[in-house]
Order: C-alpha cells, then sequence, then structure tokens
C-alpha cells in the first residue's frame, strides 16, 4: 500500500514537466506562411514544436494560384505519417481553409490569418474590413508586393530592424489573382479551429480577424503583436498550436 502510494506522489509531482515535454494526441504540424514571406520565418516556431516533440513540414507555396498553393500544402500532408495539425499565416488562413480538407488534417490554426467562408474570396474580406496599410503595390503582370518602404511598418513592427528589413527585400509576391479565386468549401465548417488575434496588425484589421473568428466560432487568443506574429512571439503561437494537438482526437 505504501509504495502505491509513492508511485502515485511520484507520478502527481512530475505529471507538469511530463505535459510541458510531451505531444498531445496529434503529434505532425504543417506550417503555411501567407503573403510577401516565404518558410524561413518559422524558423523559430519549428524548432520550439520539435523540442516538444512534434514532427514539422513547412510549406513553401509558389504563391503563383491558390490551387497551386493549395497543392503544395497537400503533399506537405502527404509526407507525414498519420494526422495533423494544418497552421496558416496571413494568406496562408485561405491556402489552409481549402487544403484542410485532406482527411489527414485533424484541426486548424489560423494566426493572424484570412479565415474565407465557402465561396468567399481574400479580397471580399479584405476590402470588408479594410487594413490600416496602404502599402500594397501590383507589377504589371498581376503580382502584388508591399512597398519595401512601409514593410517594416505595415508587417514586421516588433521584429528587429535589420531582420524586418531583409524580408521586405527577399518578400515573396503572391500573384493577385490567387486573392479573388473563392473557397470551394471551408474545412473550418467541419473540423475544430484555433485563432491567433495579432492586436497591433497593420496588414490584417484585427477588427477582420476578430469578426472571422467569431463566425467559425474557432477557439481565440489575442497577442499584442505585429502582422509577423509568428516571428516576434514563437512561444505564443506554438502554445496555440499545442492547444489544438492536444485537444483532438487523432
Amino acid at each position: 500500500m505504501k509504495v502505491s502510494v509513492l508511485i502515485v506522489s511520484f507520478a502527481l509531482a512530475t505529471t507538469g514537466s511530463i505535459a510541458a515535454a510531451a505531444p498531445g494526441s496529434v503529434k505532425n504540424v504543417v506550417l503555411v506562411h501567407g503573403a510577401f514571406a516565404d518558410g524561413s520565418g518559422w524558423k523559430d516556431v519549428t524548432k520550439l514544436l520539435e523540442k516538444d516533440g512534434y514532427t514539422v513540414a513547412v510549406v513553401q507555396p509558389p504563391e503563383t494560384s491558390l490551387a497551386d498553393d493549395v497543392k503544395a500544402t497537400q503533399r506537405a500532408l502527404a509526407s507525414l505519417n498519420g494526422p495533423a495539425v494544418l497552421v496558416g499565416h496571413s494568406y496562408g488562413g485561405a491556402i489552409i481553409t481549402e487544403a484542410g480538407n485532406d482527411p489527414k488534417v485533424a484541426a486548424l490554426v489560423y494566426v493572424a490569418a484570412f479565415q474565407p467562408d465557402s465561396g468567399e474570396t481574400t479580397m471580399a474580406l479584405i476590402q470588408k474590413v479594410p487594413a490600416a496599410s496602404k502599402g500594397i503595390k501590383a507589377t504589371p503582370d498581376g503580382f502584388l508586393y508591399l512597398d519595401p518602404a512601409v514593410f517594416a511598418a505595415d508587417f514586421a513592427a516588433d521584429v528587429p530592424k535589420e531582420k524586418a528589413q531583409f524580408m521586405a527585400q527577399s518578400q515573396v509576391l503572391p500573384a493577385a489573382a490567387a486573392f479573388t479565386t473563392p473557397i470551394a468549401a471551408a474545412a473550418w465548417k467541419s473540423k475544430p479551429s484555433w485563432a491567433m488575434v495579432a492586436t497591433s496588425d497593420r496588414a490584417i484589421n484585427p477588427e477582420l480577424e476578430r469578426w472571422m473568428y467569431k463566425r467559425a466560432n474557432s477557439h481565440v487568443t489575442e497577442v499584442n503583436s505585429s502582422h509577423a506574429i509568428y516571428i516576434s512571439h514563437p512561444q505564443e503561437v506554438v502554445k496555440l498550436i499545442e492547444q489544438a494537438a492536444n485537444n483532438v482526437k487523432p
């Protein structure tokens, strides 16, 4: 009897450290970046997730069309053994809304991201509640970029200056047509979702983020951050992802 009590006491005393280190029922995470960025921004989030025992895939959407970006995400999902939490930032939210219908996706996480409905476009959401930034420009051949002169202030205000400057120089230009392509079927209607509002976001209006996430009945948290919240607040983003992983069944 005394031995049993000692075993139980030891288990209770160590439960906290075990829970912090072990992944939940879903052990795979797929990260999808949005417009004007690339997959390298997920570096710190990836390191933290891997430290906690998760297998991470970072998608590099070509941003040539919504369909191409969804296919790139599906390829990443196919490479994993078992179910996954699918995470999107910014325009990546539109990508995961469509790609999330993949049977391997157990949950969706929107990080300062668009969360369109079926039949809805990203552009329609932008026009519904405009963002503070007016720096998005178009190229003659139909691609978009964020004016480097305002990139740091409007996209990455809480990212170190040198890093934000390089992000402006290396930004990936999305096809404008991707923003006017409607979602065929919104995965969040049939799968649980979590979402993070960046309260100082100038690229997506925080009020739009709140409205979208409330409409989808997502589990919402808010962080005082710029649009580049996954870079400036990786710990908070990882916490939200792990909440999703720990609260869905594989």
